[in-house]
C-alpha cells in the first residue's frame, strides 16, 4: 500500500495546538534598549568571577549600559575633534585630543593611546618674552 500524502502545510506535532501566535524570541539588549551586547557581557562576568560567586542579571545590563555610555562619549568628542580637524574619519589622534581634553576621561583613562601623539602644550614662562628684565 503506498505512503499517505499530505496536502498543504506540514502538520506540526505536539499535544497542544499552535492555534495561538508564538512569542518572537527578543534579545536582552533590545529588551533594555542598548545598542551593546547584554547576554556578552554576562557570559564575560561570569568568568571573570570565581566559580562560587553568582553574577545577577541586572549586573550585565547595568554594565552593559555603562560601557555604552562612555563608548558614546568618547565617540562624539572624538567625532567634534575629527570635525576641528576638517576630516570626516576618526583616527586615534582624535581619540587622543577628546580623551585628553576631558578631565573626567584623562581620569580614567591612564593608557597609552598608540598613534596618538602628544598634547600640544606651550609652558607659560616661554610665552612670556618681553617681561623678562636683563641683570648685569
Amino acid at each position: 500500500m503506498p505512503a499517505k500524502s499530505v496536502s498543504g502545510p506540514a502538520q506540526s506535532g505536539g499535544k497542544y495546538k499552535s492555534g495561538a501566535p508564538q512569542k518572537r524570541i527578543q534579545s536582552r539588549s533590545s529588551k533594555a534598549g542598548l545598542q551593546f551586547p547584554v547576554g556578552r557581557v554576562h557570559r564575560y562576568l561570569k568568568r571573570q568571577t570565581k566559580n562560587t560567586t553568582r553574577v545577577g542579571a541586572k549586573a550585565a545590563v547595568y554594565t552593559a549600559a555603562v560601557l555604552e555610555y562612555l563608548v558614546a562619549e568618547v565617540l562624539e568628542l572624538a567625532g567634534n575633534a575629527a570635525r576641528d580637524l576638517k576630516s570626516k574619519r576618526i583616527s586615534p589622534r582624535h581619540l587622543q585630543l577628546a580623551i585628553r581634553g576631558d578631565d573626567e576621561l584623562d581620569v580614567l583613562v591612564k593608557a597609552t593611546i598608540a598613534g596618538g601623539g602628544v598634547i600640544p602644550h606651550i609652558h607659560k614662562q616661554l610665552l612670556e618674552k618681553g617681561k623678562k628684565v636683563q641683570q648685569k
